[in-house]
């Protein structure tokens, strides 16, 4: 794919940035390069072959899965408020904290 000053020029102005003729041609020799390596990357014949997640066999060390903590719902359900509305019973039903109604 051939680029030319203009395109550098086109695309530096939709992306806003402002380029002089000089980081312009700079720019334009960049890219080609670039676009000349993924040119030679594509040209390269692929059949047969497995793709792969990494270069390398490795294989990740993970720690044992084993639970540290205990659930405390009980305790942490302790600390509920009082309903408030004359009883002395706090705000929990079911193992779930209640809450004034704001939906009808």
């Amino acid at each position: 794919m051939a680029l030319s000053i203009e395109d550098i020029k086109k695309v530096a102005h939709l992306a806003h940035i402002e380029v002089s003729d000089s980081d312009a041609a700079a720019t334009l020799t960049k890219l080609t390069g670039i676009l000349g390596l993924i040119e030679q990357m594509q040209a390269v014949d692929t059949a047969g072959i497995v793709p792969m997640s990494h270069s390398q066999e490795l294989s990740q060390r993970l720690r044992d899965d084993v639970v540290t903590k205990t659930n405390q719902r009980e305790t942490f359900q302790k600390n509920a408020p009082i309903l408030g509305n004359g009883s002395n019973e706090q705000a929990v039903a079911g193992g779930l904290y209640l809450v004034p109604k704001v939906i009808e």
